[in-house]
């Protein structure tokens, strides 16, 4: 099916509403990764996990949005990428694997990161490791890499639609102006 089919559930024409809500996610999901990178220098592991589970999660939805999939209001929405990845280039499908699994992976540290372990009064810091804030900001930084790649993508494929559709235009122009003389 790929992104051309994906663009096509507004029956062939884009909302481009939707594309400029998932740039913001996006906007979003960088400067959360901007700071889980920072977090993790500065060694607040349990943050950086936290930040970087944001940045994933952010990411998934913008793509997601911006082929009109809407998802439910939760923090993983890998099942939903999943049912849905017919609707994505080839290249992303076979990256769906590993986007699955690092949101899966980002929303089970998710609380943990939040509160530690609180009914064995462990603090965030006793339960998420430097190993835990490099993998979690690795994942996070490949998902937004990956989704950045397809936004452009369709943003590339909308701008080219948009300037056939404007030449089909100007060309009826110009016949319809012909007929008159």
């Amino acid at each position: 099916m790929g992104l051309e089919a994906g663009l096509q559930v507004w029956g062939g024409d884009p909302d481009l509403r939707l594309v400029k809500m998932a740039e913001s996610y996006l906007r979003q999901a960088e400067a959360r990764l901007k700071n889980a990178e920072e977090a993790r220098l500065e060694k607040n592991y349990p943050y950086a996990v936290r930040l970087s589970q944001e940045c994933v999660e952010l990411s998934l939805k913008a793509v997601l949005k911006a082929v009109g999939i809407e998802y439910p209001k939760i923090h993983d929405v890998s099942d939903v990428l999943v049912d849905v990845k017919s609707r994505f280039p080839a290249w992303f499908q076979e990256e769906t694997g590993f986007l699955s699994e690092s949101s899966k992976i980002l929303v089970k540290k998710r609380e943990p990161s939040l509160y530690g372990g609180e009914e064995a009064f462990l603090s965030p810091e006793d339960i998420i490791s430097q190993g835990d804030a490099e993998d979690a900001v690795a994942r996070a930084q490949k998902t937004f890499n990956l989704c950045i790649r397809l936004l452009e993508e369709l943003q590339t494929h909308l701008e080219c639609s948009t300037d056939k559709n404007t030449k089909k235009t100007s060309d009826l122009k110009k016949k319809e102006r012909s007929k008159q003389l």
